[in-house]
Order: structure tokens, then sequence, then C-alpha cells
């Protein structure tokens, strides 16, 4: 089974910058979960939903980089059974003309 997660807005302090630090500022979060679907054994959606909102407004990340690989550690840790896991970060707002993101998969 996989799980899809799209465009979970969290506003959020990340960034370097200082404007970046002083308020919050949008996140959009999309992600793919893959697990061994057995016997009723499933991943609760919400369960990642509030523990993505949860890592992302209490670290505070200066990068995405690290914002992401955060993500990696506590889903993983909370949901070994994962054989997949891909995450994009993006910030809408951050440049006028653009969206920009980032992104990364692992596979365990």
């Amino acid at each position: 089974m996989t799980i899809h997660i799209e465009a979970l807005q969290c506003d959020v302090i990340i960034g370097l910058l200082d404007f970046e630090r002083d308020k919050p500022q949008p996140v959009i979060v999309n992600l793919e979960a893959s697990y061994r679907y057995e016997a009723n054994q499933f991943i609760d959606y919400a369960e990642i939903v509030d523990a993505i909102q949860e890592e992302l407004k209490t670290k505070r990340y200066t990068l995405l980089e690290d914002a992401l690989l955060g993500l990696k550690i506590i889903l993983y840790a909370r949901y070994p059974d994962l054989q997949m896991l891909w995450i994009k970060l993006s910030k809408p707002e951050i440049l006028p003309s653009c969206t920009v993101s980032l992104s990364k998969t692992w596979h365990f």
C-alpha cells in the first residue's frame, strides 16, 4: 500500500534569512509512504499528518534539507515497516515568481 498526502500546508518558522526567522511562512508538504499491508496492520495517515505538523512547528529548521531529514527520522522511527518514503517540501512565498521545493526518496 502507498499513502499519499498532498498539499499539506503548515505555517512554520523555516529559513536562513532574518525575515524568515521572525514570522511563520507557509510550507507545503507532499508525501508518499509505501508499506506492506497485512491483516489489518495499517498506518494511520492522520497520525502521519499530525507528526509532520508537530515536527515542523516545534523544530524551527533553518534549511529545507534539515527539515526533510528530520521528517524522515521521526516517520521511520514511528513506522519501521515503511518500505519507501518520498517527501517534498515547498516554500510557495519565498520568491515572487515561483515556488521552490526540495525532495528526497528513501528505500528501507
